[in-house]
């Protein structure tokens, strides 16, 4: 049988794709991410095997996919958002890879896109901006600080909220506006979403009002938030 490796999406469990769903919903053994919707989690078979990826360590997932891959039951890694954006989905294929286990890669909708959408913030934006950057924040002294200051359009922070303050301190030591508008987005477009919007040189405030896991959002397309999210929520008002 094929491993699946399948994006579940950025939260909402109404975000996974129609065949990644179908993949859940037909599988002997899923292997989920702490952060997947229960819900999702749910729609395995009931006499499916269900693994938490918490507390195992990414090497002992690689060796479980192997385990079962190489057993005749469909198996589905179901990851939050995308397997490839910052999902170590990467990892797990290169484990099946090398151990001659037949794999499918199932992509997801990625937070990088989604969750600022769901603020009312668009990634890019005709005037405002043309690319984006996409970094994750869980280690600070690993961004190149100096590039990131430098770098126009949209700065996407995955993973970045317990480091909130040093990462702004460290921006605007390179020369970062410290006006430049910054967002951050908790629990993206699921029902208890939270976001907070200010400036770089306000960043550590905002996180302290949030709790994970939450994204980044730098640049000035986060202004257009104010005017997109009210008039989404007035219309689902409606």
């Amino acid at each position: 049988m094929t491993v699946f490796l399948v994006g579940a999406g950025p939260g909402d469990p109404g975000l996974i794709t129609v065949r990644g769903l179908e993949l859940v919903r037909s599988c002997d053994v899923l292997v989920h991410d702490r952060l997947v919707a229960p819900e999702l989690v749910d729609e395995a078979p009931v006499d499916a095997l269900r693994i938490g990826r918490e507390p195992l360590s990414q090497d002992e997932i690689n060796r479980l996919l192997v385990w079962y891959g190489r057993r005749d039951e469909v198996v589905v890694r179901l990851k939050g958002g995308d397997p490839f954006v910052f999902g170590r989905g990467g990892e797990e294929a290169l484990a099946l890879a090398e151990a001659g286990v037949p794999f499918e890669v199932v992509p997801g909708v990625s937070s990088l896109s989604a969750v600022p959408a769901a603020a009312g913030i668009p990634v890019t934006h005709r005037g405002l901006a043309s690319q984006a950057t996409l970094v994750a924040g869980h280690d600070p002294d690993a961004l190149d600080y100096g590039a990131l200051a430098r770098a126009s359009g949209t700065i996407v922070i995955f993973m970045g909220l317990a480091h909130a303050g040093e990462i702004a301190r460290r921006l605007l030591r390179h020369g970062a506006d410290p006006g430049l508008p910054a967002a951050l987005v908790s629990a993206g477009t699921t029902g208890v979403q939270q976001t907070a919007t200010g400036t770089l040189a306000e960043l550590d405030r905002l996180a302290g009002e949030l709790e994970p896991p939450a994204l980044i959002v730098l640049g000035d397309v986060v202004r257009l938030s104010a005017t997109l999210a009210a008039e989404a929520a007035m219309i689902a008002g409606r």
